[in-house]
């Protein structure tokens, strides 16, 4: 029987939980990842100084305990005790070296800009700055670890949670090079490791006996499948073979209507848009009067209701509501009248002339077919063009998305803590996230006032006409809707899995309430 790399063969015996992850992982390194497949799993085999409880709020991870200063700017951390899982010493140096990895240039760290916030770190990743230790960060002794930032952040604490700011265990990287992250080799500090990586199958965790809170863990191994159809992993639920789904990508929306009846369906409002992105270093979309014209011509209620169907509301803003003290603009709206002006203005009067493009989509699920296909004859009908289509493997795509190797592409958002400025801040010139080519000294001097605003109103309104800027004029990105978080899962026999605004949910917090009686195996 085929073995399971690491050596568990698939006879071992089923997973004390299975639950379907989606697709195949990119990478498991918490400082590469930057979809949510693989940040489910880093964020399981990596803690850092902070974390989050099963609603979303902040406890603490390593650290044990923080002291803001008056300021607002500097925070010291109290590790606590901690040790990798090989028994190793678990220090203030693992973050410090850590984080000089994350923010080394060489690393091509996604989410580096998580340490914008910190003194000097801007500049490290830049590259135009070689001595580390300029960077506002220090370990005065073992157990605690000083961070000034340039200015007072309100969401610091959460950003500390993100795999981006975890340690790694930088022996093992010298050690084995490439191969650090395979099972056998990686050592992890969170609530599990890693057992098995069986690609295009599952990834398999096995509880962390030496990890802080190992009491607190509620399940000794979890398989997370690798699926890429919605039929599949509605089928392998409803069978018992798997205990739990929690990507709307995995739930198929012909069937919906039927599932929300049920009480195993379960969904709730999330922090996250679904929206479109350009290439504007490729022509016709570095104009931004096709770029708003594209966006005019959508009708988004098409969209959710007669695909998405879970619920979901069109998306005028890049920000969904749920942000307190923000208010977003209205965004461009459905006026496919406009929609042409704009078009002709450009230079393809009755879509005459539009150069070849394609919609580039993940081939996860259905749902990105199908609303890459619905705005493929919306933009037929309303503007008279004609566009291609484009699915690529969730890894491939992921390349070609950061490499600008498309013309639009389906993307999604879902907020990595509660402030509109993790939406707004990925499309400052150069972020990792921007992925669109696009660059404007107006927005990105907007989000650098709103850094330095202390007063909330006054940065808030700062945010607002950033955000307008971003979404009526420039047009980089056409927001569709806003998503809705679904999941399938026996609330009577599944414990420790709640409502998250920012749809997370940690693996380490779920128990058997009830444990299922005959359930398959996979």
């Amino acid at each position: 029987m085929a073995l399971l790399a690491g050596g568990c063969s698939r006879s071992a015996g089923r997973a004390d939980f299975v639950f379907v992850n989606g697709a195949e992982p990119e990478t498991l390194d918490p400082h590469i990842v930057t979809g949510q497949p693989e940040i489910r799993i880093a964020e399981s085999l990596f803690e850092g100084l902070t974390s989050r409880d099963g609603a979303g709020h902040i406890v603490p991870g390593i650290a044990e305990r923080w002291e803001i200063s008056p300021d607002g700017r500097t925070y010291t951390f109290h590790l606590r005790d901690a040790i990798w899982s090989n028994g190793d010493p678990l220090t203030s140096a693992d973050f410090l070296a850590s984080w000089q990895r994350a923010l080394d240039p060489a690393t091509a760290s996604g989410y580096a800009d998580f340490y914008s916030y910190i003194v000097n770190a801007e500049a490290y990743n830049a590259g135009t700055l070689k001595d580390f230790s300029q960077v506002g960060v220090t370990a005065p002794d073992a157990r605690t670890l000083k961070v000034t930032l340039n200015y007072p952040t309100p969401f610091f604490l959460d950003i500390c949670a993100f795999s981006t700011l975890a340690p790694v265990h930088l022996a093992s990287l010298r050690r084995w090079g490439n191969d650090w992250l395979k099972p056998g080799k990686l050592v992890s500090d969170g609530p599990y490791t890693l057992a098995a990586w069986r690609i295009n199958d599952r990834v398999v965790l096995q509880k962390n006996p030496r990890y802080w809170n190992a009491a607190h863990v509620g399940f000794n191994r979890i398989d997370a499948l690798t699926l890429q159809s919605p039929a599949t992993a509605f089928n392998l639920f409803y069978s018992g073979v798997v205990d739990l789904t929690m990507d709307k990508s995995m739930v198929p929306a012909f069937f919906i209507d039927v599932l929300r009846t049920k009480p195993y369906y379960h969904a709730h409002t999330i922090l996250g848009t679904y929206f479109y992105r350009f290439n504007v270093t490729r022509k016709p979309f570095d104009d931004p009067r096709v770029r708003r014209a594209l966006a005019l011509a959508i009708d988004k209620k098409r969209i959710v209701e007669r695909i998405t169907r879970a619920g979901e509301e069109p998306a005028g803003s890049l920000t969904p509501p749920g942000f307190t003290g923000y208010e977003a603009p209205p965004g461009l709206g459905y006026d496919p009248e406009k929609a042409r002006a704009l078009l002709a203005e450009a230079g393809y009067p009755g879509g005459k002339g539009f150069p070849s493009a394609s919609i580039l989509y993940s081939a996860t699920g259905a749902q990105n077919a199908q609303i890459a296909t619905e705005i493929q004859a919306i933009w037929r009908e309303n503007l008279g063009i004609e566009v291609g289509l484009r699915a690529q493997e969730w890894k491939v795509y992921l390349n070609s998305l950061a490499g600008l190797d498309y013309d639009m592409g389906q993307s999604s958002w879902v907020g990595d803590y509660p402030d509109p400025n993790t939406f707004l801040d990925c499309f400052v010139t150069g972020r990792g996230n921007n992925r669109t080519g696009w660059s404007s000294p107006a927005y990105d001097g907007l989000l650098a006032d709103a850094r330095r605003e202390a007063d909330p109103v006054r940065r808030m309104a700062i945010l607002r006409q950033a955000e307008a800027l971003l979404v009526d004029q420039a047009a980089p990105v056409i927001p569709l809707y806003y998503y809705v978080g679904v999941s399938l899962y026996h609330d009577g026999q599944l414990g420790g899995f709640q409502a998250s605004p920012l749809d997370e949910h940690r693996l380490a917090d779920l128990y058997w309430i009830e444990r299922p009686k005959g359930r398959g195996t996979p």
